[in-house]
C-alpha cells in the first residue's frame, strides 16, 4: 500500500503591512551551541506583512510565532523558551517539537510486523511516548535557510533507532508566505517496512503565550466520533459517538464549560487528552478539521489536514514549574494542542488506519493552521 504524505502545517493570520508590530523574536546567540557533536542554530523567517515565526534545529521545534490580534497588537501565541538551555533541561513536555518515529503512544512499547515483535523505547511507562527516549525532537538536524521565509531540514533516523525498523530518511520544510502561510512539510522514505506517524506538538495560546489559561477559547471539532482510552492513556480499540457527551464539539464549545465534569474519559485524561476520528470527504486532500476562536484577542485559527484523526489535548500535564520566554509561568491548562495524526495505538489495532510504511513508498502528512481575524 503507498501512503503519499506531504505535511502541510499552514498558518494564516489578516496582517497589513500597515497594521501594529510588537512582540519580540527570540536571540539567535541564545541557540548557538554544540549538542551531540552538533551545531544547533536558531532560525527566523519572516514575510513582507509583518509575520515572523522561528525554528530550531533541535528537535525541529517552533520557538516562537508572532500573530496580531485584532487591533494590529502582535503577540506571541506558542509555548516554549527563550534559550536552548529551557529546551535540553525539560523534555517531557515536548514544546513546539517535531515528533517521531510515532506520535503518540504505543501500548507496552511493543507491536508486530511481518510476524515479528518489534520492542521499543520505553519513556512511559509501561508504554512507549513520542518516539522513545531519544525522539525526534531531542534530536540535531541538519538545518538551513533558503531566503528570507524557508527553512529545510533533515534527518536520518537509523535501522533500529529506538527500537524502530527500517534507516528513515525524513525531510521537514518550514515556508513563510506572503500570504500570511506558515508551511510545514514533511516527506520520509524507509530501507525496511515500518510504522511511522509524524506530527507537531505545538502548544497553542490565543491569548498570548503565558497569558492564563485557555478555557475560555471556544473550539470546534469537525468529529462525530473519537477513540476512548483506558487509565494509561492508551486506545481501548473502539470507536464511539461524540453525541450526548463532553466531547461533542460539533457545535462550537466552551473549551472549559464541561472540562472538569465526572465523565470517566476525562478523569481518565484529567481533561482532554484525545484522538478525534475526523469526518473525511471522499478524495479530498485536505479538508476542515477544527476550529478554535478567542474572544479577547478576536485571533481565529483553523485546521485543515488529510490525516484522519486530531488529538485535542488541553494542557493538563502543566504544573507551573515551567517558567518559559519572557519570564512567563505555564500553569495548568495554560495552552492547547492541536496535532493531526493517524491514531494513538495504531500498531496494535487492525481495525485502525494504517500506519505501515514500506521501502519505495513516500510518507507524507498534511495539516493547516489558519488565522484570521474577527
Amino acid at each position: 500500500m503507498k501512503i503519499v504524505t506531504l505535511t502541510l502545517f499552514v498558518v494564516y493570520a489578516l496582517v497589513s503591512c500597515g497594521q501594529k508590530k510588537s512582540g519580540t523574536v527570540i536571540s539567535p546567540g541564545a541557540f548557538n551551541k554544540m549538542v551531540d557533536g552538533k551545531q544547533v542554530e536558531l532560525f527566523t523567517i519572516r514575510n513582507k506583512n509583518g509575520m515572523e515565526m522561528s525554528v530550531t534545529n533541535y528537535g525541529g521545534r517552533i520557538v516562537s510565532l508572532l500573530v496580531p490580534d485584532r487591533s494590529g497588537q502582535r503577540e506571541d501565541i506558542v509555548l516554549g523558551y527563550d534559550s536552548l538551555t529551557g529546551y535540553l533541561t525539560n523534555k517531557e513536555q515536548y514544546f513546539g517539537a517535531a515528533i517521531g518515529r510515532y506520535g503518540n503512544r504505543i501500548a507496552k512499547g511493543t507491536f508486530k510486523l511481518n510476524n515479528v515483535e518489534y520492542k521499543l523505547a520505553i519513556n512511559n511507562i509501561p508504554n512507549s511516548l513520542h518516539g522513545g527516549v531519544k525522539g525526534f525532537s531531542a534530536k540535531v538536524w541538519n538545518g538551513v535557510q533558503n531566503g528570507d521565509n524557508e527553512v529545510e531540514m533533515t534527518l536520518i533516523s537509523p535501522d533500529m533507532d529506538e527500537g524502530y525498523p527500517g534507516e528513515l530518511k525524513v525531510m521537514i520544510n518550514y515556508r513563510l508566505t506572503d500570504k500570511n502561510e506558515v508551511a510545514i512539510l514533511y516527506s520520509a522514505k524507509t530501507s525496511k517496512p515500518t510504522v511511522i506517524n509524524l506530527t507537531n506538538h505545538t502548544y497553542f495560546n490565543l491569548h498570548g503565550a503565558g497569558h492564563g489559561d485557555i478555557l475560555d477559547h471556544q473550539l470546534y471539532l469537525n468529529a462525530n466520533s473519537f477513540t476512548p482510552i483506558d487509565s494509561l492513556l492508551i486506545p481501548t480499540g473502539t470507536i464511539e459517538a461524540v453525541k450526548g457527551t463532553p466531547f461533542d464539539f460539533t457545535i462550537p464549545q466552551i473549551i472549559g464549560k464541561r472540562i472538569n465534569d465526572s465523565d470517566k474519559q476525562l478523569v481518565y485524561g484529567h481533561g482532554y487528552d484525545h484522538n478525534f476520528v475526523l469526518n473525511k470527504v471522499k478524495n479530498e486532500k485536505v479538508s476542515f478539521a477544527a476550529s478554535v476562536y478567542d474572544p479577547l484577542s478576536g485571533r481565529y485559527m483553523e485546521v485543515l489536514t488529510n490525516e484522519p484523526g486530531i488529538q485535542f489535548y488541553t494542557g493538563n500535564f502543566l504544573k507551573g514549574k515551567e517558567t518559559g520566554k519572557k519570564g512567563k509561568t505555564y500553569n495548568f491548562r495554560s495552552a492547547f494542542c492541536l496535532e493531526t495524526q493517524h491514531f494513538p495505538d495504531s500498531p496494535n489495532h487492525a481495525n485502525f488506519p494504517t500506519v505501515i510504511l514500506r521501502p519505495g513508498e513516500i510518507y507524507s502528512s498534511a495539516c493547516v493552521y489558519r488565522f484570521s481575524i474577527k
